[in-house]
């Protein structure tokens, strides 16, 4: 008991200290996604990375976050696995110096492609000699560990922790970019040399467009009396995902592909971030504001997506077999309809769906594809577009070899030949 509330007590100086002396990032989004990720994931899956995340080295401090108290396991482990995604920003505080020297690594949260904007376009300065950030080799990185198991627990806990927290940084539109203007010669930082308060302003309450992003959830919806994450996150992460179904981003998630996130996210940052409505030490029109929030919670809602599906990937590679498949087929017909596919009423029709799709998620070279499935008396049709001839033959050669189909319908369109 005594150890317990000790451990309780440290907990709580910890997560005091990270919010009373860390104003310059925001956890809510890093959480979101998080808990997206978490109802993605199997129940395996979770058990996995639950487990590994309580094997964290001691000196970690991520193991303690798992509080010992008389709500169910279900809550506390969800709530670990969401800290855990802002671990990293935590380990920030210096008041904790051997646990700073040791996990802080502050390049390690952005990856930039700097650029300029030359006569109204975008122009990627390839070789500008500025540190660029190391977020999207370190993803590749921890990816790898997870999947050796020569690689200790307590190795692959510090990993996972990493995983979530840069899955969501870059994600982030700032956490890619570094704008390099006249005011911004070696480039914005991400936005945070980009001030939007008065130039007089006492430093500690000026606000930057970096800030302004990172806190954007918050801003569209403040949390009322104070509410614990339980009560405040829950709602806007279904709102996000109600908005952005998984059923129509699940062709986007491009597994293991970070650096092609960092270019989306750039993408986004270099086109959208920086209209000729957004002042310097002026505060963003609403509209601003609108568009800002927008594209928050698309981008909330595909961090965690893909975190989840990439979390499947390395902790339950089972097959779903019919009898589970049974269990949870209302939630499989449930996206059908979301994404405007069709389940016949074969008593076949749902299963063969759902291993059509899986086979097609799975398939490399259909990662770029836009598929639609169809069954329907245990005949496919394949409707949606790839990027050529090749892809169309791929993937009706991967539903052709599905047990149980009948026959194939390849309304396929080919958007780019290759």
């Amino acid at each position: 008991m005594k150890k317990s509330l000790v451990k309780i007590l440290f907990v709580f100086a910890i997560v005091f200290t990270f919010f009373t002396s860390a104003i310059a990032w925001d956890d809510t989004g890093h959480k979101l996604a998080a808990y997206i990720a978490w109802e993605q994931m199997s129940p395996e899956a979770r058990e996995k990375a639950v487990k590994l995340l309580l094997s964290a080295p001691e000196d970690s401090d991520l193991s303690v976050f798992y509080l010992q108290d008389s709500r169910s396991a279900a809550a506390k482990q969800r709530e670990l696995f969401m800290i855990a995604s802002t671990w990293a920003d935590i380990v920030r505080d210096k008041k904790f110096k051997n646990r700073y020297e040791k996990y802080h690594q502050g390049n390690w949260h952005y990856s930039d492609t700097f650029w300029r904007e030359t006569n109204g376009k975008v122009e990627v300065l390839n070789n500008f000699d500025e540190p660029k950030g190391k977020a999207v080799e370190q993803l590749f990185a921890f990816d790898k560990l997870l999947r050796d198991n020569s690689v200790t627990d307590g190795e692959k806990a510090i990993a996972l922790a990493w995983i979530l927290h840069l899955g969501g940084d870059i994600h982030q539109p700032l956490h890619t970019s570094a704008r390099v203007t006249e005011f911004e010669p070696k480039g914005d930082q991400g936005g945070n040399l980009f001030e939007l308060t008065p130039k007089d302003t006492p430093r500690e309450d000026k606000l930057n467009l970096h800030w302004y992003w990172d806190s954007i959830i918050g801003r569209n919806i403040p949390r009322v009396n104070d509410a614990c994450d339980s009560e405040y996150l829950p709602a806007i992460a279904q709102e996000i995902t109600k908005k952005f179904p998984f059923a129509k981003m699940r062709n986007r998630l491009k597994l293991g592909k970070f650096d092609e996130w960092q270019q989306e996210g750039f993408q986004i940052a270099s086109t959208k971030l920086y209209p000729p409505t957004l002042k310097r030490y002026e505060k963003p029109s609403d509209e601003y504001k609108k568009t800002a929030f927008n594209i928050a919670e698309e981008q909330i809602a595909l961090a965690g997506y893909r975190l989840g599906q990439m979390l499947n990937k390395i902790f339950d590679n089972r097959e779903i077999t019919r009898e589970n498949f049974e269990k949870e087929k209302s939630k499989y017909e449930k996206q059908a309809n979301e994404s405007g596919e069709t389940i016949g009423q074969g008593v076949d029709d749902a299963w063969l769906w759902f291993k059509t799709r899986a086979a097609l998620i799975k398939t490399e070279d259909l990662r770029d594809s836009t598929i639609v499935v169809d069954v329907e008396n245990s005949v496919v049709t394949l409707r949606g577009s790839v990027r050529g001839k090749v892809q169309k033959e791929i993937a009706a050669q991967v539903v052709k070899e599905i047990d149980g189909v009948k026959a194939i319908k390849n309304l396929l369109k080919i958007i780019l030949n290759r």
